[in-house]
């Protein structure tokens, strides 16, 4: 058993030395890319970057019913950020929507900027750096935050979904942080 599990990875890596396939180009990762024709790429751009206004939006509001316009109301859907992590869209409307930004922040204002889409049919991301500002409901005190974003979106019935989310703050900079 064990020669011949050994045969076979020598022959898998003498086959892989043997035949090398060539790196493939490495795309900008500032530009947009799509594979539809230039004209529909700008058109399913153009739809992604109004879902993330509404999404930013619905933060500023913390408003569930224009999140469950942008949102794919499916268990599936998950939410990553530095306080945990989301499954379904219930509990995104509930922890992210209702509890942390409607009940924690009496109000809140945040910026997306820098947005690099990226479209392949009917899937596509989004990156993009945000500035947040808010005031605290219990005190008023005002807090600014900074950070980077990315969004997985599903062309569901004609329309742009996010699926998944995932944030975090800027990187540290300081010697021995951020690994």
């Amino acid at each position: 058993m064990r020669a011949t599990t050994l045969i076979l990875i020598l022959l898998a890596l003498s086959s892989a030395i043997a035949f090398p396939v060539p790196a493939k180009k490495q795309i900008p990762p500032t530009e947009t890319r799509s594979a539809a024709p230039p004209r529909e790429a700008a058109a399913e751009e153009g739809a992604i970057r109004g879902t993330i206004a509404k999404y930013a939006k619905s933060v500023d509001d913390a408003d569930t019913t224009l999140a469950r316009e942008i949102w794919w109301d499916s268990p599936e859907v998950s939410f990553i950020h530095p306080l945990g992590h989301e499954h379904g869209f219930e509990q995104i409307k509930r922890n992210i929507y209702e509890r942390l930004m409607g009940e924690t922040f009496s109000e809140r204002q945040l910026t997306p900027r820098d947005i690099a889409i990226h479209v392949f049919e009917d899937a596509a991301w989004a990156e993009f750096y945000w500035d947040f500002t808010a005031k605290f409901r219990k005190d008023g005190r005002s807090i600014t935050t900074h950070g980077r974003e990315t969004q997985i979106y599903r062309k569901i019935e004609g329309s742009w979904r996010i699926t998944h989310v995932h944030y975090s703050g800027m990187p540290s900079t300081l010697s021995g942080e951020g690994f």
